[in-house]
């Protein structure tokens, strides 16, 4: 499972802000809800994607040992007045290019506070990698329009999601996460139209490429663990890979188009309730 390099998160922030922008210039009502943030219109959820960048931003550029409050970061929350694609536009472009220029000239080491234990800019690149990913998605999916995301970006998203969920189970517990720490549970994902990456083989020998990427995790007392690999499990998410990523994160039913759920579904529905960070 290997995460992406620094510079291919730059690069991935960059493409997400500008597929973000096509959706905010292609003529959707901007006061339209979006189905998978219901609380959210399309406007609002870009002005939370392009704070977040503006935040991230302030807390590199500045090297910062702890949390920025919102008031200390300018046009934190958007342009002034409501319903303007264009000035949305050119907001959103600036904070991508702003948070991308930080993050390049800091690198993946640059030492910066961070909320999941890892004080570095590159936890902070892929963290906006992947939130950008995937609420692109929620803005694609409120304005009608097609979303695929590159298959490197996909993986990493799913194992960051992991990665998070399990930081909070050790570190932050809660309600739901505490009930995940349950014994003999697992589910299964698998790509029907990706590869394995190398070296996820037994014993870390390379994998054919015809083999299809998947991932086992498996939720125990001490907490979610997960392996690549194809063993059988209690349920398996079998689909196109950004589809198993957005069924995964709860933005596609299970039951969406090419999607399967084979087993026992109430497994992968109780883990979808409870798996959050936040």
């Amino acid at each position: 499972m290997t995460v992406l390099s620094h510079d291919r998160y730059c690069d991935e922030i960059a493409h997400q802000v500008g597929e973000l922008r096509t959706v905010v210039t292609s003529g959707t009502d901007l006061a339209a809800t979006v189905p998978t943030c219901p609380d959210w219109s399309l406007e609002q959820l870009v002005r939370h994607m392009g704070g977040a960048l503006r935040w991230v931003d302030a807390l590199v550029r500045t090297r910062a040992q702890e949390n920025i409050p919102d008031e200390r970061i300018p046009l934190l929350g958007g342009p002034d007045g409501v319903g303007d694609a264009a000035a949305l536009d050119d907001w959103l472009a600036e904070s991508g290019e702003l948070v991308v220029g930080a993050l390049r000239e800091a690198g993946p080491d640059a030492k910066v506070w961070s909320w999941a234990g890892v004080p570095a800019s590159g936890f902070w690149a892929r963290r906006m990698t992947h939130e950008i990913t995937v609420h692109r998605a929620d803005a694609a999916l409120a304005a009608g329009l097609p979303y695929e995301v590159a298959p490197d970006v996909a993986a990493d998203a799913v194992d960051e999601w992991l990665q998070l969920v399990q930081w909070v189970q050790r570190h932050e517990p809660h309600a739901a996460a505490g009930e995940l720490l349950v014994a003999d549970r697992a589910i299964r994902l698998h790509a029907t139209d990706a590869p394995a990456e190398p070296g996820a083989g037994p014993g870390g020998t390379a994998v054919p490429p015809a083999e299809a990427w998947g991932r086992v995790v498996e939720l125990t007392e001490r907490g979610v663990v997960w392996r690549p690999g194809h063993e059988e499990t209690a349920v398996t998410l079998r689909g196109p890979l950004t589809s198993v990523l957005l069924a995964f994160y709860g933005r596609l039913p299970l039951d969406g188009p090419g999607l399967e759920v084979l087993g026992e579904r109430e497994v992968l529905e109780f883990w979808l309730e409870k798996a959050k960070f936040g």
